[in-house]
């Protein structure tokens, strides 16, 4: 695993000011058009970088949280934190203007925003570079589509997290996720263990998961397969979202009072003991 993220610290002066000529010059891949003038709220100040998709600052006097709209950095510990808050970093070093969208904050009382550095359109460089991933945060969704389209070119060159060896060596594993049922039948807190994904040894080998994670979208669902868990060639093993008595085809996540497949749409993805994507699978409603 990479070493954790440090706590940026920098000064940065409004749209305009001064900029520090050291910092990275980043081009920007698309032309964008918000729905409303691009504003500064207030007099702002970025005071320190918290990961990859928040930031704290200064807005007239006051200090707030930002978090970026439509993206999901990687969590302090996780593989490629690090790049992806010093990318930030970079990015908001020299003066940011800020663009909101439907919600003003998130239940944490931070400001959500679409973030602007000069022509740099902030949430989707970071995506571009594949050091975050595009999730969709309704009804704050008027930039997705654009997000959705660096998270593609991200992927097929293979930038960032969709590296193979982003973070260690590649796995020569073969596996893919080959069955999704996100929405079970009646109401899915009360039916759990039929919300469910199946991966499948598609090798020829024998495969010990030891230390393999599964994980949503979100900065909050982990699933870390048992110890010594070995997935024959050939075999499939099912992950119900509920609990249960694991088994060689069946595991349980054993979340209760709430699903983690989103009905309307969301991301599989299995991650290797190093961290790095093996595959990964989206749905829609």
């Amino acid at each position: 695993m990479r070493p954790r993220a440090a706590a940026f610290l920098l000064f940065a002066a409004v749209a305009g000011g001064c900029s520090d000529s050291h910092s990275p010059k980043v081009t920007p891949t698309s032309q964008w058009s918000p729905n409303s003038p691009l504003t500064v709220v207030g007099e702002l100040q970025v005071i320190k970088v918290i990961d990859g998709d928040t930031f704290e600052a200064t807005i007239d006097g006051v200090k707030e949280r930002v978090r970026l709209i439509g993206i999901d950095a990687p969590e302090i510990g996780e593989c490629m934190s690090a790049e992806a808050a010093a990318a930030l970093e970079a990015l908001v070093r020299s003066g940011v203007q800020l663009v909101p969208d439907v919600s003003d904050r998130d239940q944490y009382g931070r400001l959500l925003r679409y973030v602007e550095a000069g022509d740099v359109f902030v949430n989707e460089e970071l995506v571009r570079q594949g050091l975050a991933l595009a999730r969709d945060y309704p009804p704050d969704t008027a930039r997705q589509t654009v997000l959705s389209s660096a998270q593609a070119s991200a992927k097929q060159a293979g930038r960032g997290l969709w590296n193979p060896a982003a973070c260690g060596p590649a796995t020569a594993a073969s596996v893919q996720i080959s069955g999704i049922n996100a929405n079970p039948a009646g109401d899915d807190t009360k039916n759990l263990n039929e919300e469910w994904i199946e991966v499948t040894n598609t090798g020829t080998v024998n495969l010990d998961l030891t230390g393999w994670v599964i994980r949503d979208e979100s900065a909050s669902h982990r699933f870390a397969f048992p110890d010594g868990f070995m997935l024959d060639a050939g075999a499939t093993v099912r992950l119900h979202t509920g609990c249960g008595e694991p088994s060689a085809s069946d595991l349980y996540w054993c979340i209760s009072g709430s699903a983690v497949w989103n009905n309307d749409g969301d991301t599989v993805f299995v991650l290797d003991v190093n961290g790095n994507i093996v595959v990964s699978r989206s749905y829609s409603s």
